[in-house]
């Protein structure tokens, strides 16, 4: 089970600095510099499209990261909880791919790029037959159609069972959070209903779009997208628990489709400019991965025209520059210097 950070003193800005031997670790003093250079940040505003996510304090900013061997770093508001939003996507479309195989899931969803926004219907005609990708409602909506069960309580018992493995902790739904969303998710509603029109999904539309708003308000925090971002660079594996959370046949699919489509329509620049697999999502997270090394998580609710978190994408930015972390980039000893 994932322990969490045990803030035992705070550092003279009334950052939660975690135990002493992670304080005095080279990289979280790192991580430390990063958090005072971008709190100041104003720039972005908090969603608003759901009415309870607009309730976030724009002030809450967090910086985690796991490595593959279990060390846990973290600064500023670690435990703070949220709601996952679209940072889910992955790990869903990993459980369909577990329960159905990759021949399956592909004749459902498809893996390309779409370059229009997230929630868009664009895409979606009678030539398509599928979604482009899952990282975008759309795929999102087909992909959970996927998590089978004998009635909507099994559903999402098993979704909740499958990111427990990931985190290593009990998982649960913010209420106030699916209400709002279930109240208010109209253009996913029309969304659903012509993926039904054309074949796309199955079943009850309303039983599918529940797990979906139920998936998306799953109660996380920064500290715990750290460690599910870590267990997918790790090979699927929690590095903390030792439980297998995605076939290792099926991390290459996860990983690829979010290094090419995870950052919604700035997914391009983003394999540019910090060339990691990563997923944000609109409550201001972004998780990233480092295959073999580490995982990475940034929590700020306040979001670019994009939906991604301002603070966040400055943050994985100079973390790529700082320790050479772009897939494509030479192996840095920038690294090895900070301990990781």
């Amino acid at each position: 089970m994932t322990m969490p950070l045990n803030p035992t003193r705070r550092d003279d800005l009334g950052l939660l600095v975690g135990d002493l031997k992670t304080a005095a670790s080279p990289f979280r003093q790192h991580l430390l510099g990063l958090h005072r250079k971008y709190l100041p940040l104003r720039d972005g505003t908090v969603a608003s499209y759901i009415p309870e996510l607009a309730r976030a304090n724009p002030d809450w900013f967090a910086i985690c990261a796991v490595t593959t061997s279990g060390q846990q770093f973290g600064v500023g508001d670690v435990n703070q909880q949220f709601t996952i939003q679209s940072v889910s996507k992955p790990f869903v479309y990993g459980m369909a791919l577990d329960a159905m195989g990759s021949e399956a899931v592909s004749r459902r969803v498809g893996v390309e790029p779409t370059g229009d926004a997230f929630n868009s219907l664009i895409k979606l005609d009678d030539d398509s037959k599928r979604p482009h990708n899952p990282m975008v409602n759309a795929g999102a909506i087909a992909t959970v159609d996927l998590i089978r069960g004998a009635d909507p309580t099994e559903r999402l018992r098993k979704l909740l069972s499958a990111f427990e493995v990931y985190t290593g902790r009990p998982m649960s739904i913010d209420a106030a959070v699916f209400t709002s969303e279930r109240s208010t998710g109209h253009r996913n509603r029309a969304i659903a209903h012509l993926m039904l029109n054309f074949g796309m999904i199955s079943g009850s539309v309303d039983e599918t779009l529940d797990l979906y708003f139920q998936q998306c308000s799953m109660l996380v925090t920064c500290q715990d997208l750290a460690m599910m971002a870590a267990t997918l660079a790790n090979g699927g594996v929690n590095p903390v628990t030792g439980q297998r959370a995605l076939a290792a046949e099926h991390l290459r699919d996860v990983l690829s489709v979010m290094y090419t489509c995870g950052m919604y329509d700035y997914a391009g620049e983003w394999a540019y400019t910090v060339g990691v697999p990563a997923k944000s999502g609109v409550s201001g997270a972004i998780l990233a991965v480092v295959p073999g090394r580490m995982g990475i998580a940034v929590f700020s609710p306040p979001l670019d025209e994009r939906g991604n978190s301002v603070r966040g994408i400055r943050v994985c930015e100079e973390l790529s520059r700082d320790l050479g972390l772009h897939v494509f980039a030479p192996t840095s000893g920038r690294a090895s210097a900070l301990g990781i």
